[in-house]
């Protein structure tokens, strides 16, 4: 019965002839647009993003810049945390509780301000490198030092992937899969939808998981201290050229603490 009313309502419908046993055209939209609906609905981040993760994150990112020793600062020491401040204090005025706005201006400066972070750290990373080159300069210091400009480095780059991946955290809220930018990083619950049924209830086909700011802050850690991909990997070039540039600023970091510890204990 319901396929004879299905045929009469494709007919008046499209107003076309439509063979009697064929699938009912107006239900398989109806049922296309449901499954659209419910898998943003069902989306990890369905309500949007919550703001302060990140925002924590820049937090401790201006507040370690700012403990920097003089000599490893090209400016004075508040100008680039006072201009940080001003940035997150107007993208948090954009999105206060939840990733649900956004703007080309919001976007810019989300990822401008990542990118203070990571270039003002390496400029500091250079200075630090011409410091400790200087046999006579103090070591406790400058140890730390390098431990304030790793700790910056992680939370810059985790920004920045943040920000870069499938279009942002708006757009992986707001968009369908079909929708999205093109990935930069496939995660494993990516691919996790063919094994176990414990496992595939966590994949980002069956769970509607989608990657928030502690699975980027996770990637940036696991690539500063294993300087390579985990379990993480690099779909496009300009992935694979930011995780090169903070792998290689992470293992200079490292080597520079071990010479100076190495140095220090030699006498």
């Amino acid at each position: 019965m319901r396929l004879f009313w299905c045929q009469l309502r494709d007919i008046s419908v499209l107003n076309r002839d439509v063979p009697w046993g064929a699938p009912c055209v107006v239900c398989a939209e109806e049922v296309s647009a449901n499954h659209e609906e419910d898998e943003l609905s069902q989306r990890r981040v369905a309500k949007g993003e919550n703001r302060l993760p990140p925002a924590l994150a820049v937090v401790a990112a201006i507040i370690v810049y700012a403990l920097l020793p003089d000599s490893v600062l090209f400016t004075p020491r508040f100008v680039i945390p006072g201009l940080e401040v001003l940035l997150l204090v107007a993208l948090v005025a954009t999105n206060p509780r939840r990733m649900t706005r956004e703007s080309r201006w919001s976007r810019w400066a989300s990822a401008g301000l990542a990118g203070i972070v990571i270039v003002t750290n390496l400029a500091a990373l250079g200075l630090l490198i011409e410091t400790l080159s200087r046999h006579s300069t103090g070591g406790p210091p400058l140890l730390i030092a390098a431990m304030q400009v790793w700790v910056t480095n992680v939370i810059g780059f985790a920004l920045l992937y943040w920000e870069l991946d499938r279009g942002g955290p708006v757009a992986r809220r707001r968009l369908r899969r079909k929708d999205l930018a093109a990935a930069d990083w496939r995660f494993s619950q990516d691919e996790n939808d063919d094994t176990v049924i414990e496992v595939k209830k966590t994949s980002s086909e069956y769970s509607g998981w989608i990657p928030v700011f502690v699975d980027y802050l996770y990637l940036s850690v696991t690539n500063s201290s294993a300087f390579s991909p985990t379990d993480t990997m690099p779909l496009t070039s300009r992935a694979k050229i930011l995780m090169a540039v903070q792998a290689s600023a992470a293992l200079l970091t490292s080597l520079l603490v071990i010479a100076r510890a190495v140095g220090t204990l030699g006498g």
